[in-house]
């Protein structure tokens, strides 16, 4: 028997508040899914990984944090990773409103779901 995911990181999202969470932010809640996309191109940090919400850039994972989440996105691992909303706490500061789990899907269930076309 195998974990059909792991977590590989649990963190605040970085830069809520200068891009475009606030405005989604009432549609932001615990479980919401988001997206993850390295950007190699960033002129501040080669290694940023931008935190997507229906195609729009609403933080970053944390300098600190992004580095392997990078390299794996860089090399073609993005559709393994399963990314939710943890935490909302709208009083807290902006840096720490919005909490994030990083999953690592096992690789063995999605080749089982390319078998049946999914």
């Amino acid at each position: 028997m195998y974990m059909t995911s792991r977590v590989v990181l649990n963190c605040n999202l970085a830069g809520f508040s200068h891009y475009d969470g606030i405005l989604v932010a009432e549609k932001l809640r615990i479980g919401t899914r988001l997206k993850l996309i390295a950007e190699s191109d960033n002129p501040y940090d080669p290694d940023a990984v931008a935190v997507m919400y229906r195609g729009r850039k609403i933080g970053y994972v944390p300098r600190a944090e992004n580095g392997r989440l990078s390299q794996m996105l860089n090399l073609g691992y993005r559709d393994t990773f399963e990314v939710y909303i943890n935490r909302v706490s709208w009083d807290a500061h902006p840096e720490r409103q919005i909490g994030m789990t990083v999953r690592f899907r096992d690789a063995r269930d999605l080749s089982a779901l390319s078998e049946y076309g999914l």
